[in-house]
This record gives C-alpha cells, structure tokens and sequence, in this order.
C-alpha cells in the first residue's frame, strides 16, 4: 500500500483512514476487531478516534472507542509501531465544558493513553475550538506531551483559517509546536469547510489533512435514495438533509463512475476526496466486512481526469 507524507509530521499513512467513531457504537467489540484486523491485513494504516466517542449512547461515558482499540492492539496481530493512532481532545461532554486547557489536555491525555493500553500517541488533535482558552496554552499543553514522548505529533479538529492561523502565529512568536494536520469535514456534498481559505493555507504550510464524514453519514453510499430509506436509521438525523436536487445530482455521477469502475458509489466518493489537492487521506468508517470492503478498494482505484471533473461538478 502506497503511503502518504502527513504534512511535515514526519508520519506515513495510508490513503483512507478507519474512522473509530463505530467502534462501541454501531459496532461491537468482536466485529470491530474483525474490521481491524482486516483494514490492516489489507495494508492500511491507521484509525481515528476521540476521548468523547461513543458518549451520545445511553449509559456510555465516552472513551469507548479508546478502549476497544486497546483491548485490539493488545491482541497483538498488528505491532503498535505499525498502527498509527488519531485520537482527539476537547470536545464538550454530556453537558459539561472540557474544552482546551492546559489541566484538561494533561488529564485527557493520561485517561487516552490508559484507555489505549499504549504509552504514546501518534497524532493528538484539538476536537474543536476552544473560545475560552488561548492558543498559547493550549499548544504548551501540547508542547509538554511531545516533549515527555507521550505524543508524537499535534493537530486540530474543526478550524477554519482564521483560527488555524492565528495558532500558528502564536507557535512561531512563542517557539512552540504548531498544528501541524487539520480534520476538516469534506466530501462530494460539502465542500464549503475545506476548500477556498483552509486549503490554501494547508497547501502553503505544508499541512496534513485527514478529513471526516466521507460519506455523508452514509448518504453517498447510495443505500438513502427516499425519505422511507431513512427511518429507523442510526444516522437519519443527518441523512434527510441530503435528499435534495444537489443531493440526487450526486449519487447520479457516483452511480455512473461506480459502473465505469466496476465499483460502488462507496468507493467512488471516498476515492475521489483521496484524490483531492491538499488531501492526505479521508477518514471512513465500516460496520461489517462487506462494507469495509468498499475502504479497502480505494487504494486499487485509480479515477480518470473525466471521473474526477464529472464528480467533482456534480457536487459544485
């Protein structure tokens, strides 16, 4: 499997990330590590989780995710130094403000890394913005982790690039660590949060950019063609909002380049952000084999210069 440089990390990574987000969620503890051993024999690389995953199911806490990915590396059937781990920091939970501080991130951390069953963390990401705390704080907190050897390298969730910015105008005025990947939402339907101002500063400072909701919270799988396809899915609260003119526009393109291919519109779309200037990888997620099947073909997909305008000007 072809790897890819992660901004100037010094980390390689495949071109599809496994979004961890499942993991405790829609998926179990066995069937995630089934998915896991798979993604991996198949020569990919690494999984993205968050201290905050799975807290919006009843009687979770969050960290759950964490803890079946420990529980997998702990099995061993892939070596930690081959599995690059994403995890997050900072998102609020269940009502009560965590946010950036320097307290939270060290506290945060130590819980992540228990949760892990690790002793250091390959890329640790700021989940969203914290108004309340100022980025010289909050990359000091960070500055100190990699410092200790218990992170490896730091980045950002949910910036736009004003805020991304302003953070690497205070790492370079104070000779701290900068952000040095941004998590952007990006796929074939919005567009809006990555391209323009952030990618341009991205691409000019050499910026790594894993990004999530590849597939629309599985809208550009194609399986959500009516309202009725919607009920009593886990995500229909974000569905119903793609089921639109711009929304059948796209699955159109996707049906057509799934067919040229001999693919799904799955592997499609997650194929055409990979291919995307200024994209590392897009994070993806999977519930069952047969779906990671689609995450799997990406790396064998290679879309023409007509696939990609087709696609790209159907989402415009």
């Amino acid at each position: 499997m072809q790897k890819r440089s992660l901004g100037r990390t010094g980390l390689s990574i495949a071109p599809v990330v496994f979004g961890g987000n499942v993991f405790g969620w829609t998926a179990d503890e066995k069937i995630s590590f089934a998915l896991l051993d798979a993604f991996f024999d198949a020569g990919y690389n690494t999984i993205d989780t968050a201290d905050v995953y799975s807290a919006w199911v009843d009687g979770h806490a969050g960290g759950e995710s964490e803890t079946i990915i420990g529980k997998w590396l702990k099995r061993g059937h892939v070596p930690r130094d081959r599995a690059m781990i994403v995890t997050k920091v900072g998102f609020d939970n269940d009502g009560r403000k965590t946010g950036l501080s320097a307290k939270w991130i060290t506290e945060a951390a130590e819980a992540s890394l228990r949760r892990l069953g690790t002793d250091y963390i390959d890329l640790y990401l700021a989940h969203k913005p914290d108004p309340d705390v100022p980025h010289e704080e909050t990359l000091e907190a960070f500055a100190k982790l990699k410092q200790q050897g218990k992170v490896r390298a730091i980045g950002c969730s949910n910036f736009d690039a004003t805020q991304l910015q302003a953070s690497l105008d205070v790492a370079a005025a104070r000779g701290l660590p900068r952000y040095d990947v941004v998590q952007p939402e990006y796929n074939l339907y919005t567009r809006e949060a990555f391209e323009g101002p952030l990618s341009t500063l991205c691409i000019a400072q050499e910026i790594g950019v894993i990004s999530y909701y590849a597939l629309a919270a599985g809208f550009l799988t194609g399986k959500y063609r009516k309202r009725e396809d919607v009920e009593g899915s886990s995500r229909s609260y974000r569905v119903g909002d793609y089921l639109n003119e711009k929304g059948f526009r796209i699955l159109a393109a996707l049906d057509m380049v799934a067919a040229e291919t001999g693919t799904s519109p799955a592997t499609v779309a997650i194929a055409w952000i990979a291919a995307r200037t200024g994209i590392t990888a897009p994070i993806a997620s999977a519930t069952s084999l047969k779906q990671l099947e689609s995450l799997i073909a990406v790396g064998r997909l290679q879309l023409s210069a007509a696939q990609m305008a087709l696609l790209t000007e159907a989402g415009a």
